[in-house]
């Protein structure tokens, strides 16, 4: 009984303390945290590179760059293309190489502090931001955000970009681009420019380089990983003491 009774706490406790952690692990830190030095504007400029042909998911793509591109600033949203609700990237659209969608500011959007006050989200393949008032609206500047389509068929790349959380402070590499599906027709083209909007507005980006420059949240996301192991751990465990409890006792 001591040993049920003992896991019946764990459980308790390590499942508040996963509730507690699992609301504070995506905030986003104050700008203090971030490097000024990576929330430059991004840049842009004319590519030498050719068009060439790549290979993901047993699909055959053709990338055509368009600008070499450099984009550091802050991840406040993003979108997995792999997601069970996602009906598009894989089942529609046999898109393998669009891994992540990634909503990222910088310059005085961080610095202001004024993101700090604003939601974020990130859905199929548009990134929404939203104010609580006025005077935070006009705080925030839409030419300091994009939501970029990130393309990579090198898994250590992708190993990258799938690390990056909301609140991290990051840097990247590579090309401004077009690209084609050669086996099914898709194709995709990208914007060059941060003040468009609506439909074609996104940047997509194939990366050559990907860095984390600041985490953010590292105590909660611990606590998170660690509580969730003991919640499930515990849940396992509570079972397996509940049938073998009526067994001791009658001896």
């Amino acid at each position: 009984m001591p040993w049920l009774r003992g896991v019946q706490l764990l459980a308790l406790l390590s499942l508040g303390a996963l509730i507690v952690s699992c609301q504070h692990k995506d905030e986003l830190p104050q700008a203090g945290l971030y490097d000024p030095a990576y929330l430059a504007d991004p840049v842009q400029s004319a590519t030498a590179e050719p068009p060439f042909r790549i290979e993901a998911g047993e699909q055959r793509y053709l990338i055509k760059p368009i600008q070499d591109y450099r984009l550091q600033g802050v991840v406040v949203s993003f979108h997995d293309a792999d997601s069970w609700w996602d009906i598009y990237h894989h089942a529609s659209w046999q898109d393998y190489l669009n891994t992540r969608d990634i909503c990222v500011i910088w310059g005085g959007n961080i610095t202001s502090g004024v993101y700090q006050a604003m939601t974020f989200e990130n859905t199929t393949w548009t990134c929404w931001a939203s104010w609580p008032d006025a005077h935070s609206g006009a705080r925030f500047s839409m030419l300091q955000l994009s939501n970029n389509h990130l393309l990579t068929e090198n898994p250590y790349i992708n190993e990258q970009i799938k690390s990056a959380e909301i609140g991290d402070q990051v840097y990247l590499e590579g090309h401004l681009a077009a690209y084609a599906n050669l086996q099914n027709g898709f194709t995709r083209g990208t914007s060059t420019r941060r003040d468009d909007t609506g439909n074609g507005a996104c940047e997509t980006i194939y990366v050559n380089r990907f860095e984390i420059v600041r985490k953010a949240n590292r105590g909660w996301r611990l606590g998170y990983s660690i509580t969730k192991a003991v919640l499930i751990v515990s849940l396992i465990l509570l079972p397996i003491l509940l049938l073998k409890t009526p067994v001791d006792n009658r001896h």
